[in-house]
This record gives C-alpha cells, sequence and structure tokens, in this order.
C-alpha cells in the first residue's frame, strides 16, 4: 500500500521523481514529521526501479525556511543532571535527513524555487547536483539564532565552496541572494523561476534516458565516499572493481552494442537487484 504524505509531495513522470515540500502556508519550515515523511520518500525511490532520479524542490514562493520553530519543543535532553551524549533523543533531523540523501541509489537534482535557510540550505548540501531560481536566497543562520551549523552541514559545506566561504557564510550568518552562491559554487546555474524545473528536469531526463542506473549509483557512491579517502589508491580500489565487474555485465555488453550500431541504449540492470557483490563496501558508522 502506498503511503499518504502531508508535508511531501511525491510524483513520477518520466522515471523522474519530483519531491516536493508541502508546507507552502509556512515557507515548507521542516518539521520532523517532514523529516521522516522525506526519509521514507528515499526509501522508497530506491526500492522502485522506476525512478531514476530525484528532483527537491518546494511548493509556492519558498524552497524551505529552516525548521519550524513552532513545532520544534526546543529543550535540551538531561539525564540525572548529565547529557547522554550518545542518546538517540538527541539527534539532529536534518542531519537524519542528509545521511539519508547521502546513501540513495539514485542521483538527487536539487532545484531551489525559493528562500532556503537554515536547513533549507544544509539539506540540500547532500545533493549531487543543486540549481537555483534568481529569486532564491540562502542563508547558514545558525550563529544568529544562537546555535550551530547542523545536517552534517560542517563535512558537506567546505566541500562543495571551500572552508573561506563556509566559514564567512557560518559565521556571519547572513541571508546571500542566488548569485552570491552561484558565484561561490554552491550552485551550479540560475534560472527565471518558470525555467527552473524544466532545467532540472532536463538534466534528469539525460541520466533517465542514456545511461545505465548501476553505473550512475556506483559512480555516485564512488565519488562521494571518496571524499574521505586518505589515499587514491583507495579509490583505484574501487575503480578496479567496479569495471572488472561492471565490464562482464549486461549493460557494458548493451553500452557498446548499442554504440557500434548506432542506436539508444536499453539498459536493464537494476540497482535495487544487481549491485555487485563488494556494494556496500563502508561500515556505515552509528551514532554513539
Amino acid at each position: 500500500m502506498t503511503k499518504a504524505y502531508e508535508t511531501i509531495k511525491y510524483d513520477v513522470e518520466d522515471r523522474i521523481l519530483t519531491i516536493t515540500l508541502h508546507r507552502p502556508d509556512k515557507l515548507n519550515a521542516f518539521t520532523g514529521q517532514m523529516m521522516e515523511e522525506m526519509i521514507d520518500a528515499f526509501d522508497r525511490a530506491d526500492a522502485d526501479d522506476d525512478v531514476r532520479a530525484i528532483i527537491v524542490t518546494g511548493e509556492g514562493r519558498g524552497f524551505c525556511a529552516g525548521a519550524d520553530l513552532s513545532a520544534s519543543g526546543g529543550g535540551t535532553f538531561n539525564r540525572g543532571g548529565e547529557y547522554d551524549w550518545s542518546d538517540e533523543a538527541i539527534r539532529d533531523g536534518g542531519g537524519r535527513l542528509t545521511l539519508r540523501i547521502y546513501e540513495s541509489l539514485k542521483p538527487v537534482i536539487a532545484a531551489v524555487n525559493g528562500p532556503a535557510v537554515g536547513v533549507g540550505a544544509t539539506m540540500q548540501l547532500a545533493m549531487d547536483i543543486r540549481l537555483a531560481s534568481e529569486e532564491a536566497r540562502f542563508g547558514f543562520v545558525f550563529a544568529r539564532r544562537g546555535i550551530v551549523p547542523e545536517a552534517c552541514s560542517s563535512w558537506f559545506l567546505p566541500r562543495a565552496v571551500g572552508i573561506q566561504k563556509a566559514l564567512e557564510w557560518t559565521y556571519s550568518g547572513r541571508v546571500f541572494p542566488a548569485q552570491e552562491a552561484f558565484d561561490a559554487g554552491l550552485v551550479r546555474s540560475l534560472h527565471k523561476p518558470d525555467e527552473l524545473i524544466p532545467a532540472a528536469r532536463a538534466i534528469a531526463k539525460d541520466i533517465a534516458d542514456n545511461t545505465s542506473a548501476v553505473s550512475v549509483t556506483l559512480t555516485r557512491h564512488m565519488m562521494w565516499k571518496c571524499l574521505g579517502a586518505d589515499h587514491p589508491m583507495e579509490a583505484h580500489k574501487l575503480d578496479s572493481r567496479g569495471v572488472y565487474y561492471m565490464g562482464k555485465s549486461a549493460d557494458a555488453n548493451e553500452g557498446v552494442q548499442s554504440f557500434l550500431e548506432k542506436r539508444p541504449a536499453d539498459f536493464k540492470m537494476s540497482p535495487a537487484k544487481d549491485m555487485p557483490g563488494y556494494f556496500p563496501w563502508w561500515d556505515k558508522p552509528k551514532y554513539s
């Protein structure tokens, strides 16, 4: 039975899933329910071979205005006068979401249609490609709220824009325009509002129509996981295993034959069923 969502929309068309944050009256402010529904949506997409790429956008004039402070409950988690730092109850919801996006089997594209501050900015960092409307604005506003960056952004943001720009944005907490995000490399391109989703869909469709789903999944995780590797030998190990496995596969045969026959490829392998035995090659860290 398909799960009904209340804070997001889940729409699949032409093998492209669009997840739309759907609390437009609150500028799509983030809640615990939205976190759970988005995680469920990524779980569902990973298991669905009809989904080849994912677009995340917002309903109405905003992408996400950050955490809904009226719904957060606030407070700290204290046990007998001492903080229990390993208590699952204190885990950051934005981090739970970005960690799930990080593990996605499908490529993820952010289409930032309007203001994106707090978790609205940091949730994008685990996505692979970011496009923005000219009307979008960004803000890593945590220091102005007396808190710290969340959603694993201390790992993601310096990798996206470099440590100097990451620190400038997080130290000041100021909200800045889409052009500044583009100039710093946070987003790949800027678009007029009515051209944003078509541009994102064009990228997603190119992936869906022309590539092997298993090749894309392996490539996604090779790139992301090697960001933390301490030597290029780690990449060489992954390259070698991937080339060996995929080189003997039905998709590789189809890729070569379609090239020789000058026709579009018809790849059949599935990330849900046909990943190599060495995948995943990492041990998932535990929260402790």
